[in-house]
């Protein structure tokens, strides 16, 4: 558990450092056990999913050495069993990712159902699908999957019935050294999915996107160990923008691509932003009071559904009635109760959709009747600090942003660690901006 204590009214000022993206770096990690040889993963933020990566992989018989600054050499060439603790089931959703190494190496796979964020269902039929499609033997018992392929995996066509980033990436591993092609369809586009592909082609796999969503995997038979980057995070970068914007701040993002953020520079102007791209970065400023917005989420190149909670947040301070359309998943508005107390003012609603099963990315059959895929925000909002709970990465960053808004002291209960699984030093950062954070000891 972990507490912070926020004192609003303070303007963000000065330079901040990006890492590398969280939605990156641990599964590079992961796909380091394909090869024969040791990899150096660079680039590296420190991380609570990096360090449970690190600890699955020494379970399995890997080794993983820190390798200079933010860096670790993954050694796979010990790897001895097959059967990935259930610990990390609890910790991470990326799982299933493992299944691709320790086929390719033993012929099976034992693994957890994936757990992480609780935004929602995250359907892991779209991933065991397409395993099975590569020739994969599949069973449920429990809360365990057991995943057989005795023979080795062979190439084979699957067409992703929604967009699966992590369904996608778990396939990609899963293909790359299967005997003959697999053609995925309605593959994922995310820049971190060309990151890992980046990794693997380095390393002597045979991947092409021949389409913008449409992969050609040729399977290899060995592939080497290589020294590889992690993107920068855009989903960082986004927190550190929103929350210029929010305090009247001007800070400049060292190492942020901006052509990876095209739809979140988008509403930035549409708000009255300032957005300046510069050698090495990006600079974010305030320069005039914030207009209202209107935002749908959606699988990339759309504004990505991660960034939703602290563009609410940050419209609490905009002048007008600002509108966000959740279309990713299905349960993503939790964080509003904690934003309620606080002064926001906001209305749930489903809006009309004429065509629910091509819109929305979640399983319909997921949906429940109390869901709301969409927010009114009415500014701007004075909000007062108050004490609240989080529990997923991304509404600890809202609940730190709304914080630092916020009239008074903001108290953030932490109980799993969330904001320390995907931010590396967050409020550390935040703080050497000038923001007024402390991170409360819990004995």
């Amino acid at each position: 558990m972990t507490k912070y204590l926020i004192t609003g009214g303070t303007r963000l000022k000065g330079t901040v450092v990006l890492r590398g993206a969280k939605n990156a770096g641990f599964k590079a990690l992961i796909a380091a056990l394909l090869g024969d040889s040791p990899s150096t993963i660079n680039n590296l933020s420190e991380i609570g999913d990096v360090e449970t990566t690190k600890e699955v992989i020494r379970s399995l018989g890997g080794e993983v050495e820190d390798s200079g600054d933010h860096s670790l050499r993954v050694f796979p060439q010990g790897l001895s069993s097959f059967d990935a603790p259930r610990s990390c089931g609890m910790k991470s959703r990326a799982a299933t990712m493992f299944a691709g190494p320790l086929l390719a190496k033993f012929g099976q796979a034992i693994l957890p159902l994936p757990g992480g964020d609780r935004i929602g269902s995250r359907p892991i039929d779209r991933h065991l699908a397409g395993l099975e499609a590569l020739g994969a033997e599949i069973s449920l018992k429990g809360k365990t999957f057991y995943i057989r392929a005795p023979h080795g995996l062979r190439g084979g066509s699957y067409r992703f019935p929604k967009n699966s980033h992590t369904g996608t990436e778990t396939l990609i591993m899963a293909a790359v050294k299967a005997r003959g092609k697999t053609i995925l369809e309605n593959a994922a586009a995310e820049p971190e999915v060309d990151n890992l592909i980046d990794f693997l082609n380095k390393a002597g796999a045979k991947i092409k996107r021949s389409e913008p969503r449409r992969l050609i995997i040729e399977g290899v038979s060995n592939l080497r160990g290589v020294n590889h980057e992690v993107m920068p995070d855009r989903n960082v970068a986004v927190t550190f923008a929103c929350a210029a914007l929010a305090t009247r701040g001007d800070i400049f993002i060292e190492h942020a691509d901006p052509t990876v953020l095209a739809a979140f520079r988008e509403q930035v102007v549409k708000t009255g932003g300032g957005w300046e791209e510069a050698k090495g970065g990006l600079h974010i400023f305030w320069r005039e009071p914030l207009k209202s917005t209107q935002v749908v989420t959606g699988p990339y190149p759309a504004f990505m559904t991660d960034w939703q909670s602290l563009w609410a947040t940050l419209m609490t301070q905009a002048k007008g009635e600002s509108l966000i359309h959740e279309t990713v998943f299905e349960n993503r508005f939790g964080y509003l109760a904690n934003l309620r107390q606080m002064g926001a003012h906001t209305q749930l609603y489903n809006p009309e959709v004429s065509d629910p099963a091509e819109l929305y990315n979640f399983n319909l059959e997921n949906d429940r009747l109390e869901n709301f895929h969409a927010v009114r925000i009415f500014g701007p909002s004075g909000l007062r600090g108050k004490e609240v709970t989080i529990n997923d990465v991304r509404s600890g960053a809202t609940m730190l942003l709304a914080g630092m808004i916020a009239s008074g002291q903001t108290r953030i209960t932490d109980e799993t660690s969330q904001i320390d699984r995907g931010y590396e030093k967050l409020e550390e950062n935040l703080v050497a901006l000038g923001a007024k954070i402390e991170r409360i000891a819990v004995v």
